[in-house]
């Protein structure tokens, strides 16, 4: 885990990983957001500013924030999630936050949205996950209520973070991915491993609603 890190090193690696997930489908147009920690005493983020494209960012447009989300430098608009990504970084430890919006993501939380999550289980890809060794773990996927009160959001992720510290990733009702890293590869690779995982669970059941027929 880094000591301190400046804006100019961390905004290339949010740059690069948005042209990315945007490629993938999983950030398209505005939406999503990254951060990575700059600091930790006093903690500072730098995250993607609001309403840009993640397909197209450029330095400017990844500002540095403090502890409760005021801009430090950079210019534009904080993302209005800025809170979110805080809350991940007290509460699990991460130095990286990422924030996508996939199709497969957004219809699976809308359709286990009543269970307020599901399990995955018996994919070789669950592997890709920290700390998981075997295929036959089981993958709680957490569903969250969205809503535009982010403070209210931000306690909801606390409260589930400390019922279950070992959650890899959490989906919002019709929002979308977050999940995190010990760096920004990790998160990353976080990022791909699950939305791989959803992507799958989301197709088999429309095989097998086929075939029912």
């Amino acid at each position: 885990m880094h000591l301190s890190m400046h804006l100019s090193e961390a905004s290339p690696t949010l740059i690069e990983y948005g042209s990315q997930f945007h490629r993938r489908g999983w950030a398209l147009g505005t939406s999503g957001n990254f951060s990575v920690v700059l600091g930790r005493t006093p903690l500072r983020l730098a995250i993607t500013a609001s309403g840009v494209d993640k397909g197209r960012l450029s330095t400017e447009q990844v500002v540095e924030v403090d502890n409760v989300g005021r801009i430090l430098s950079g210019s534009g608009k904080a993302s209005a999630e800025t809170l979110l990504h805080l809350q991940v970084v007290r509460s699990t430890g991460a130095d990286a936050v990422f924030h996508t919006h996939s199709v497969w993501s957004t219809i699976l939380s809308d359709f286990h949205c009543a269970e307020r999550g599901f399990t995955i289980e018996g994919y070789e890809m669950l592997k890709g996950l920290e700390g998981v060794t075997t295929h036959e773990h089981r993958e709680w996927i957490p569903i969250l209520p969205n809503t535009q009160n982010m403070v209210r959001l931000s306690s909801d992720i606390e409260t589930l973070l400390a019922e279950r510290p070992s959650t890899h990733g959490l989906l919002i009702h019709r929002h979308g991915l977050y999940t995190w890293g010990r760096d920004a590869a990790a998160a990353a690779r976080h990022v791909e491993i699950l939305e791989f995982l959803l992507e799958s669970v989301g197709r088999s059941y429309t095989l097998r609603a086929g075939g029912q027929q």
